[in-house]
């Protein structure tokens, strides 16, 4: 039986583990990860809490506040990775920044989509991957893109980088009209025919 890290921080469970029949320098190891945990949460959470200040200041991260999966802290890293928006004269532009545009194999008259390009800046693509981790949900306006490209891969990695350019074309469009993200408009633009990468990890 496994148990989660919230678990092994709450009061006497690691004493729990010699029921389970957990070995002393196992246990031993497993108090000392729970208090280095809690000693970066500690130190962490000023930073948090400083973080979500200049997020709340910033006009850029309340905006895009409004896209869904975007949060305080996911508004303002979109906010501090692109800076001025109009350096990027199209929303293609900005998602092929991003890497998350698969490569296109060409040969002759054919042509297939592979991995993704993983070019431009990793952690705006982290952001966007982020953002589109609740995409599976039927209330996100890509939920429909999510199922289909899961459906045609099999897996989630290539529905969440679809979702991911989906969320990225959103910024673009909310910070140039400087207006809040419409879902409507969003469901219009989540037909499945986004090109979907192959099943590689999104992450970095």
């Amino acid at each position: 039986m496994r148990a989660g890290v919230a678990h092994l921080r709450t009061p006497g469970a690691i004493e729990e583990l010699v029921d389970r029949g957990v070995p002393e320098a196992r246990r031993d190891s497993i108090a000392e990860a729970v208090a280095v945990i809690d000693l970066l949460d500690g130190r962490l959470e000023p930073i948090d809490r400083r973080l979500l200040e200049v997020a709340h200041a910033d006009p850029r991260a309340r905006l895009l506040r409004t896209i869904p999966g975007v949060g305080w802290l996911l508004g303002l890293t979109f906010a501090v990775e692109i800076g001025d928006v109009s350096r990027f004269p199209s929303a293609r532009k900005l998602v092929g920044y991003s890497g998350l545009v698969p490569r296109v194999s060409q040969s002759g008259e054919s042509s297939r989509t592979g991995r993704l390009s993983r070019a431009g800046s990793p952690l705006l693509r982290w952001a966007a991957v982020e953002a589109a981790q609740h995409a599976w949900r039927e209330q996100n306006p890509w939920h429909r893109l999510y199922v289909d490209v899961r459906a045609r891969h099999g897996h989630g990695n290539a529905a969440k980088s679809a979702v991911a350019r989906k969320v990225l074309i959103a910024v673009w469009h909310v910070w140039s009209r400087q207006e809040p993200f419409k879902p409507a408009a969003a469901l219009r633009a989540a037909a499945p025919t986004v090109p979907a990468s192959s099943g590689q990890p999104l992450a970095a």
